[in-house]
């Protein structure tokens, strides 16, 4: 690569940090192990930069006056300030500013499209790759836990509780949130096994669970309370929660997976994705079916992340084949590209304006193939995406021993004679809220899945920071209603 013409001579490794870094340094990912030793396990496919790594790589960054990869990330994360301390070797000084914007910079760094979000906005797409902003992140907050920088000291009580319904990243986030302003916070959880999706459906190869129940560790320290096996609606209603508590927040998600609307739906294998995710994550389970996909050639219906997830973890479990059918294009898929790539790598097929329109069963009523008829993009629907369309005399079938459907999630309706009902929704179920992340029941605040959608992590977490903002300003001239005894401070 040439030098700059008004450059010093020297290596490339000389000039990390000059405001050339970025044309003598080429970026570099986290080492990722092999295709053939990783599909067969389930643990992480990447390993962290070291710090000579992060160091060069955070030199790339040319310090923009209006950076957009802060423009780009939901959160507003301070990036190019920790970007230069990372350049300067000061590790700890950068994860606690990166801490300052995100509630688990350690799990947003794993999970989150970089390539859609911060990378996609860097300044530096057009003249070279990005900045590696997401392993630069891992590496800083991965250092801050080595060297104990993560401070969970409970603060003193203010006197007010706050009840959070689900324990995933919005409900964790806005407990994080209020414990450090003071409140007592009790997170109540339906499951047995706290974490929300980032246990129960992410997969180890992409998020340790390990990860999970270090951050969730950190909040009890702070004085955080889980209660497992608590649904709000059924075991507690929503006017339990309003007499005991100050404030409520419900981020328990989007879980009632959309159907598979075609013929043969109801075939034997036929099942939907998340259940399969589950399953591998956590065990078998009474209520969840046991989908075996040992030797079977597998179709995922969808493009989403959990489509990626289903395809990279039928491969682990020993499919014969697997493929994805997504009715429109590469372009227009939802799910990461980098979780594509490594699918790629891994072994999965894909097939791009594809759509399903029939499952065909053999004489036992198993699935056997997937009726598909090829797509063309027409015009853009709502949504700004270019809308597919079946191209005439185009159908074809694809052998299929097990489907797995990742058409996405809605809301999960409010139980049945829950007091939840006070709670206005839209027409899909989601939760309404105004400005402030408040429902139309005063002191009860929602975020994440449930409010917008399926969405990403990093705005489950977004939606959780602003609502507990909310609650502390809410509550600033309310007097609590069962204050908490503040235990006088030892002489």
């Amino acid at each position: 690569m040439s030098q700059p013409a008004d450059s010093p001579c020297g290596s490339p490794r000389s000039e990390t940090g000059s405001k050339y870094a970025w044309m003598l340094l080429d970026r570099e990912n986290p080492p990722k192990r092999s295709a053939r030793e990783r599909v067969a396990d389930f643990l992480e496919i990447t390993s962290g930069l070291d710090e000579v790594k992060a160091r060069e790589q955070a030199s790339r960054c040319i310090r923009c006056p209006e950076p957009s990869c802060r423009q780009g990330c939901p959160l507003a994360n301070r990036i190019p300030e920790w970007l230069a301390l990372t350049a300067e070797g000061h590790f700890l000084e950068a994860a606690e500013i990166s801490g300052a914007t995100s509630n688990m910079p350690e799990v947003c760094s794993r999970i989150c499209p970089q390539e859609k979000l911060c990378e996609g906005s860097c300044i530096l797409n057009g003249k070279t790759e990005p900045v590696s902003i997401g392993a630069i992140e891992r590496f800083i907050n991965e250092y801050a836990f080595a060297h104990e920088l993560t401070n969970a000291l409970p603060p003193l009580p203010n006197g007010y509780r706050v009840a959070v319904a689900g324990s995933g990243p919005g409900g964790l986030a806005c407990a994080d949130e209020l414990a450090k302003l003071g409140y007592t916070v009790t997170i109540f959880e339906s499951q047995l096994l706290p974490g929300g999706l980032l246990v129960n459906g992410i997969p180890s190869f992409k998020l340790e669970k390990t990860v999970v129940g270090r951050r969730m560790e950190l909040l009890k320290r702070r004085g955080v309370e889980f209660r497992l096996g608590v649904k709000i609606g059924r075991d507690l209603q929503l006017a339990d929660l309003l007499a005991d508590y100050d404030a409520v927040f419900l981020g328990f998600g989007a879980l009632q997976a959309k159907p598979l609307d075609i013929p043969g739906a109801e075939l034997k294998n036929v099942f939907q994705g998340l259940p399969f995710l589950i399953q591998k994550n956590v065990g078998a389970t009474p209520d969840l079916p046991d989908i075996d996909v040992q030797g079977r050639r597998v179709a995922v219906l969808g493009g989403g992340d959990t489509a990626m997830d289903c395809l990279r973890s039928a491969l682990r479990c020993g499919a014969r084949e697997v493929t994805c059918l997504y009715r429109r294009d590469f372009a227009n898929m939802p799910g990461s590209r980098k979780e594509y790539a490594a699918a790629i790598e891994e072994g999965a097929r894909f097939q791009f304006l594809t759509n399903p329109v029939c499952l065909l069963g053999d004489p036992q009523a198993r699935v056997a193939q997937v009726r598909c008829v090829r797509m063309e993009l027409g015009a853009p629907d709502a949504s700004g995406r270019r809308k597919p369309r079946p191209v005439p005399g185009s159908e074809f079938e694809l052998p299929a021993d097990l489907v797995l459907i990742a058409y996405g999630f809605d809301p999960v309706p409010f139980p049945p004679n829950s007091d939840l009902a006070r709670i206005k929704v839209n027409d899909w179920n989601g939760i309404v809220v105004d400005e402030n992340q408040m429902t139309s029941v005063p002191g009860v605040f929602a975020g994440g899945d449930l409010v917008r959608g399926p969405s990403l992590v990093v705005h489950a977490v977004r939606d959780a920071r602003k609502a507990a903002a909310a609650i502390h300003t809410f509550l600033a001239d309310r007097p609590p209603k069962r204050p908490v005894k503040v235990e006088p401070v030892p002489a």
